[in-house]
């Protein structure tokens, strides 16, 4: 049985391919790609001859089925159309299939627009939680926004530029207008910036830009003097009752200010 290779491929400038990427590509027998155009024009950039097949978010159960044949016959590479393989990008339930039929996986490491971003962007790397694509819902972008505001380590998203000025202003009203932010545009690629200040400020610098390319934003994280104490939190509560604000109003309200989660101010509303 072949092997199933998890090869990255650059995100714009050709030049970061690796010389073992171009080894496997060549010598597969198969190449699953995210977008058979889109990876086509590497092959062809690179000299490459290999039969392709579409893998995406969209295929079918059938197709997984048939790449997992094709191994039977030799080795196949699994590509997305730029970076790593199943860094927000398809790939996971192939991956899952072939390893649950004891098969061997080997990824073959390379561009990734997340390592890319992340020493560039003047804010720590030790530890750090990645988010990938943040939800197309507000409702759901907000709730998983709320869940990471006070997180001490540094914050990664992807994010699409049709998104990018409701996405920034959200940010400010849970995770607060001074959390400095780099904003990371089209990585390796001709037109690359890297945008650092505070989440305000980038508020409002995008507000006056249309955004274009895609977007890497990293985020610092919570700060110990930003994250009020528990008498903090219950003195704010005590002066929104006097106001007549509902507790779901006072919670989510203090919440932003806070650095708490809001289940934990409401359960402290509850408790009072």
């Amino acid at each position: 049985m072949g092997i199933l290779y998890l090869v990255a491929t650059p995100l714009g400038n050709l030049e970061d391919i690796t010389l073992r990427a171009l080894r496997i590509l060549r010598q597969v027998t198969l190449i699953a790609a995210e977008d058979t155009r889109t990876s086509g024009k590497l092959l062809k950039h690179f000299e490459i001859s290999c039969p392709l097949i579409s893998y995406h978010e969209y295929s079918k159960p059938e197709q997984r089925e048939r790449i997992m044949a094709a191994m039977s016959q030799g080795d196949v590479a699994l590509i997305s159309d730029a970076g790593t393989p199943l860094l927000s990008d398809p790939g996971y339930e192939l991956v899952k299939a072939v390893l649950e039929r004891g098969l061997e996986v080997v990824s073959i490491p390379g561009p990734s627009a997340l390592t890319t971003a992340l020493p560039v962007s003047g804010l720590p790397v030790n530890q750090f939680l990645f988010g990938g694509f943040l939800p197309r819902k507000a409702s759901q972008r907000r709730q998983l926004l709320e869940q990471v505001k006070s997180h001490g380590v540094t914050l990664v998203f992807f994010e699409s530029p049709h998104r990018l000025r409701e996405t920034l202003a959200e940010m400010v009203d849970i995770l607060g207008a001074e959390r400095p932010i780099a904003v990371c545009r089209e990585l390796t690629k001709l037109h690359e910036e890297i945008w650092r200040g505070t989440l305000g400020a980038a508020c409002q610098e995008w507000s006056q830009r249309e955004p274009r390319g895609e977007f890497t934003l990293v985020v610092g994280g919570a700060t110990p003097a930003s994250i009020w104490d528990e008498n903090q939190v219950k003195e704010a509560l005590a002066q929104a009752k006097q106001t007549g604000l509902s507790a779901k109003d006072a919670a989510r309200q203090i919440a932003t200010q806070s650095g708490w989660a809001k289940r934990e101010v409401y359960r402290l509303v509850t408790r009072t």
